[in-house]
């Protein structure tokens, strides 16, 4: 499913569930898209264009697996909470079950074993349970059924860095819903 672009500050000022991006997180879930295949690759002719330097980016070609029907995006509760004396609480809550994570991993050691048979898995194990569990479930996929596939992790916030630092070492990236968002965004840009 080929979608574009959606929202914007044209739609800052209305309830949520009347902004574009809600539907289109709803079209997601019932469409069943939990994975969004997003390559980042720089063609010769644009090497030279980019704001890092051209030998860090010359010949990159790097594909981004994103869970995209899980996460804090889905989870609940999600809520403003008024807490008196012009105070307030902002509540989302990040989710992932097994089946989810097994199923986004498997596309991505799939994929990885048409290109260069290299997954790294990105996530906040050193912060968050569901860095936790997503390590595990990850490194339990990989050794079940992708054994032949090289498989790393790294922390998502470390990732970043190193996309802008040394693209190159990367293969097929899977990650969740949030950190795929803007891991995606920051290889758009190399």
């Amino acid at each position: 499913v080929l979608f574009g672009a959606v929202g914007g500050p044209k739609w800052d000022a209305v309830p949520y569930e009347v902004r574009p991006e809600a539907g289109l997180l709803r079209l997601r879930k019932d469409m069943e898209l939990f994975a969004n295949l997003r390559p980042a690759i720089c063609y010769p002719a644009l090497a030279a264009s980019s704001s890092l330097k051209q030998e860090v980016v010359e010949g990159l070609d790097i594909l981004i697996v994103r869970e995209l029907t899980g996460g804090v995006y889905f989870g609940e509760p999600k809520q403003i909470i008024d807490l008196g004396n012009g105070q307030k609480r902002g509540i989302d809550t990040q989710v992932y079950d097994t089946f989810e994570i097994e199923r986004i991993s498997g596309v991505a050691f799939e994929l990885a074993r048409t290109r260069r048979n290299h997954v790294t898995s990105m996530e906040k194990r050193n912060v968050m349970k569901s860095g936790v569990l997503w390590n595990e479930v990850v490194t339990q996929t990989h050794k079940a059924r992708y054994a032949d596939v090289k498989l790393d992790h790294m922390l998502a916030d470390a990732g970043g860095m190193q996309l802008v630092r040394w693209p190159k070492q990367f293969d097929v990236i899977v990650t969740d819903n949030l950190f795929g968002d803007m891991l995606s965004d920051i290889a758009a840009m190399l």
